[in-house]
């Protein structure tokens, strides 16, 4: 038997209701021809995860499993499978989407985030999975399983937010990161980091502000403060007084905030709006050229890219907390608090089986 980690259907409208969790058990799945098997060793939230509980979130599914974020072990391939020599008995990534394979400008067809979706079957919240075999990559070596787990969809988010839309990723830049502690955030942080940008952020806690500075932040300021723009501005070197470009999660009233700072055809690369669904779009950036870029997931050649990266500069993803069972529904609650509360600073884990690389016990 397998068993799963899905949402119960209740009456309320969307914003209102909260969906409870339950264990859904079903029997082991059996892979087909180019088909992997894998038993899932760790499994990671995201707000996306939150926001379906709420049902603000589309597509939501309650029969599938939940969780965009895992790795696992592949325990077995199908029938005529190429990859089944490399991959069985191999730590492996899930992909966190389907339907965007390599186009620049966005999805080719349909596209979805794997877990807890009515489009896709595949969840991370698992024991076993199966999916098909060019939908993993090769973990890096020398994470752990709640490492691991913690890096494919806030990666693969923060890689082409700062990566491919902000055209700052380059030594010497300025890069602003807002909403430091959420795990894309400081994906973006690790990632600007490793390319030799200069990195400076924004949070309401000072703690999670000089946790940032540990990981590399030339410096960090509080959203909390009406001056905040200011003070920042203060902290840009000499040679280069503005920012190139800000990977932003929030929105809400960044624009106005961070005009004045970006330089003439300066990017705001936006991969979410946690404050309001929508943001002002102000004169003052038109005159300065400021360019304002959507940026949602990624491709798949992104996503391999990604993890070639983290692999090359040895970059342990951020975990906050990990818990541990699958059927440890109560300290699982506690994961969605610490969302909804914004206490985590990096992933939030659920380790489902041992981690064998450590040896780990649940």
């Amino acid at each position: 038997m397998s068993r799963s980690l899905t949402l119960k259907k209740i009456d309320g409208k969307p914003g209102q209701v909260y969906y409870p969790l339950q264990l859904k058990h079903s029997p082991k799945p059996v892979p087909k021809s180019g088909e992997l098997l894998v038993r899932l060793e760790a499994a990671a939230l995201n707000h996306r995860d939150h926001f379906q509980r709420q049902h603000l979130y589309p597509y939501i599914s309650f029969e599938n499993p939940l969780l965009g974020d895992g790795c696992g072990v592949v325990e077995s391939a199908g029938p005529d499978t190429k990859s089944a020599s490399s991959l069985v008995g191999k730590r492996v990534l899930l992909t966190p989407s389907r339907g965007w394979d390599s186009a620049l400008e966005g999805p080719e067809g349909p596209f979805t985030t794997i877990g807890g979706s009515v489009m896709t079957d595949c969840g991370a919240a698992a024991d076993y999975i199966v999916v098909p075999e060019n939908e993993v990559e090769l973990a890096p070596e020398y994470l752990s399983a709640a490492e691991a787990a913690a890096l494919p969809l806030v990666g693969l988010t923060g890689w082409r937010a700062l990566v491919t839309k902000s055209g700052n990723a380059l030594p010497g830049r300025n890069i602003l990161v807002t909403g430091i502690g959420g795990g894309v955030a400081l994906a973006v942080l690790q990632f600007a980091v490793a390319l030799g940008c200069n990195t400076y952020v924004t949070s309401g806690s000072p703690a999670k502000l000089e946790r940032a500075k540990e990981l590399g932040a030339k410096g960090g300021v509080s959203y909390r403060d009406r001056d905040w723009d200011k003070q920042l501005l203060k902290m840009l070197p000499e040679s280069r007084p503005y920012l190139d470009a800000v990977v932003d999660g929030a929105g809400g009233d960044i624009i106005a905030r961070v005009q004045r700072i970006l330089k003439h055809g300066g990017v705001i690369s936006t991969y979410g709006m946690t404050v309001a669904p929508r943001m002002d779009w102000l004169m003052p950036a038109v005159m300065k050229n400021i360019e304002l870029r959507g940026s949602t997931m990624g491709s798949r050649v992104e996503f391999r890219d990604m993890v070639a990266f983290v692999r090359e500069h040895k970059i342990h993803p951020v975990v906050s907390r990990v818990v541990k069972g699958l059927d440890n529904l109560k300290e699982i609650e506690g994961l969605y608090e610490d969302i909804r509360e914004g206490r985590q600073f990096g992933k939030l884990v659920i380790q489902i089986s041992p981690d064998e690389k450590s040896g780990a016990k649940l």
